[in-house]
């Protein structure tokens, strides 16, 4: 008997071992996973402020809270299983899934460039009055959650790609943390973005001097922050979509676009000296930027002025 307890003792002892190890390979591989969607991060922390913009103060926590849970709902029922089908049934379609993001993204980002330039504007906007708040919002909610889940699906890609040769319980479970992750953290971010003009509102009233002009120095700031973020953000679609083309290119044989901005990278580096890494990861990125804006470029082009699409719309709008 004493035996027999020791025997199931020793068992649980390496069930526990072997449960901690898997715990601790999930937890680097999310790791490493996670740092290879900083740029889309970035991109989702940048865009989603805008669509609490012009919308009453009130109401802004509860659409980002509205927002947080159609992304959770994106991220672990949607696109978490079909990831995982994804990666044990079809691996090779990963690749593609990630070069039609890349895509979206660069022409995300270059339409943002063109309409600065004074290109033709597409899509809709607060600057009208706004006649029924309650479909407004719950349309702004909506068109966010639909964003979301666009670069959701690149996160969880770009996730699944660094760990294509896991099993799938740790699959499974990078998928889920990663996905978890970068929602508390792009929304909790989101939350004090868009309430720091009422904290700085709150400063303003007390009674000391200090307080009174960090209020005012932080309600100034923040349209500045938002002018930022979205310059930021147009900048992360750009960077990000160009370098997934490259690597996506180079994974189906046609490495010479990337192999050529490496060397280049390569170059910058070792000129430069002691700020060649940073040197040189800034030119990788302003190159991937560039190749994104280019053909994100080519796309607008296409879809506005071949195929038409938007035109309707905004021709409509122009007229009422």
């Amino acid at each position: 008997m004493p035996g027999g307890l020791v025997a199931l003792l020793d068992d649980v002892s390496i069930i526990a071992r072997t449960a901690a190890a898997s715990v601790d390979d999930i937890a680097a591989a999310a790791g490493r996973a996670g740092s290879k969607t900083a740029g889309v991060v970035i991109d989702d922390a940048a865009v989603t402020p805008s669509y609490v913009t012009g919308l009453s103060p009130a109401r802004e926590l509860p659409i980002i809270w509205n927002i947080t849970k159609g992304s959770l709902k994106n991220k672990l029922l949607i696109l978490l299983p079909g990831a995982l089908l994804l990666s044990e049934f079809l691996p090779a379609a990963i690749v593609f899934i990630l070069m039609l993001g890349g895509c979206y993204l660069s022409y995300e980002g270059a339409e943002k460039v063109v309409e600065k330039l004074g290109g033709a504007k597409h899509g809709k906007t607060v600057g009208d009055e706004i006649e029924d708040p309650v479909a407004f919002e719950k349309q702004r909610i909506a068109g966010a959650i639909r964003t979301d889940l666009i670069l959701s699906a690149e996160i969880m890609a770009i996730t699944l790609n660094e760990v294509a040769a896991e099993d799938l319980i740790t699959r499974a479970g990078v998928l889920a943390i990663v996905g978890l992750a970068v929602t508390v953290a792009v929304y909790g971010v989101v939350g004090l973005i868009v309430k720091m003009d009422d904290i700085g509102l709150h400063f303003a009233k007390k009674d000391s001097a200090f307080a009174q002009s960090f209020g005012r120095g932080l309600v100034a700031f923040m349209p500045k922050l938002l002018v930022a973020l979205s310059f930021i953000g147009t900048i992360a679609m750009l960077w990000v979509g160009g370098g997934i083309i490259l690597h996506g290119l180079a994974e189906l044989g046609v490495a010479g676009p990337e192999h050529w901005i490496e060397g280049i990278q390569h170059g910058v580096s070792e000129i430069a000296g002691r700020a060649g890494g940073i040197l040189g990861w800034l030119t990788f990125a302003g190159l991937s930027a560039l190749t994104g804006l280019i053909l994100g470029a080519v796309i607008v082009f296409v879809l506005h002025n071949v195929l038409r699409l938007g035109h309707d719309e905004t021709e409509g709008a122009e007229a009422h």
